[in-house]
């Protein structure tokens, strides 16, 4: 048993080892110091087709403006003055390159696909020469060009597919990715602010801000969170969350005071992250006294807001209390008393199920 005990520790510390703990290791304080102090890119873009490199104006054009448009400053010139390079290329038929190195961002979402064999664009970048490892890759929704020029009527199959790289380019939000990669939440921030970025992208920020884990983010996502009519306001607690420990204070009173329901389950969920992250005691207390004094009073259906109870309880198990036993016994037997077969009660049961079995170490011997 204290061995299997054993093997669940190691894996729950990896599990909370952060994404860039994992895979970006290689780099160190110092090049991390140079890459936060970045400013002024050298862009570099090479577009290939199958009968050889043609002009990447167009696309250089494209990738320059969205660089530009979250306060970067490009150059195209190799010789002029810059920070970072960075680099793009195109191709109509993506060129096997061979298997990635262990590590690295081989298995993150828009990393090079290896088996991928049409028109993509790869995007990387070099400090001093370097490469460090930041891969990502854009693609058509085609993979034979030929076939998807001829259906288009288009003259030129490499033209064809390099057009349609470049609509992905403007899609692609490569600018906001490689904002995180260097840690710029400044920029980040700007654009999470700005009303007219559009809320898919907001949505990415906000799970950016959350994984860099940065302090300049805290007071951005504190601003979002605290605001019960922004639209992201639920999406900015649950970033809040992945700051970790510095978090709970504001969760809890976020928690306790907010009367919108959607908010006070997002802010359960939050106040349970970080409990599962970093351990800290002082999530639950919060979360005790909401289930203690909906305890009181349950006698039916209609005396349970379920979103957030079910978040509560959910966050509850997340972190093993002493005090959570009694208090999550007595909801499951209240719970079950209760005729309902809504999808919403039988989603409380399960988390009531499962927190019986977290919260009471006993019942884990046993």
């Amino acid at each position: 048993m204290r061995y299997v005990s054993g093997i669940l520790v190691c894996l729950l510390l990896l599990a909370i080892t952060t994404e860039s703990m994992a895979r970006r290791s290689h780099i160190t304080n110092e090049q991390r110091a140079q890459l936060a102090k970045v400013n002024t890119i050298y862009l570099n873009v090479l577009a290939l087709t199958e009968n050889g490199r043609v002009s990447p104006d167009n696309l250089l054009a494209t990738a320059k403006t969205r660089l530009e448009a979250i306060g970067y400053k490009v150059v195209t010139d190799r010789k002029a003055p810059h920070d970072v390079q960075f680099r793009i290329k195109c191709e109509e038929r993506k060129r096997w390159t061979g298997t990635t190195r262990s590590g690295g961002d081989a298995e993150l979402a828009d990393a090079p696909a290896r088996l991928w064999k049409g028109p993509a664009c790869l995007f990387n970048y070099r400090l001093e020469g370097r490469d460090l490892g930041w891969y990502k890759e854009t693609r058509t929704d085609f993979v034979d060009a030929y076939a998807a020029a001829q259906k288009a009527k288009a003259k030129s199959s490499g033209q064809y597919a390099l057009d349609q790289l470049n609509l992905k380019l403007q899609e692609f939000d490569f600018p906001v990715m490689i904002a995180t990669e260097w840690r710029h939440t400044d920029r980040l921030a700007q654009l999470l602010e700005n009303p007219d970025t559009d809320k898919r992208r907001k949505l990415r920020i906000l799970s950016t801000l959350s994984r860099v884990q940065s302090k300049q983010a805290f007071p951005h996502l504190v601003k979002l969170a605290r605001d019960e009519n922004a639209e992201y306001a639920e999406e900015a607690i649950i970033a809040l969350a992945g700051l970790g420990r510095s978090a709970t204070p504001i969760l809890t009173d976020i928690f306790v005071t907010t009367q919108n329901s959607k908010i006070q389950a997002a802010a359960a969920k939050g106040l349970g992250l970080v409990g599962a992250h970093t351990g800290d005691p002082d999530i639950t207390p919060p979360l005790l006294d909401y289930l203690n004094k909906n305890l009181e009073d349950m006698d039916e259906s209609s005396d349970i807001d379920f979103p957030v109870l079910t978040e509560v309880v959910w966050s509850i198990a997340k972190l093993r209390n002493d005090n959570s036993v009694e208090p999550i016994e007595q909801l499951n037997i209240k719970i079950w008393l209760i005729r309902d077969t809504s999808e919403a009660m039988k989603k409380l049961r399960e988390a009531a199920n499962v927190a019986t079995k977290m919260v009471d170490l006993d019942y884990q011997i046993m």
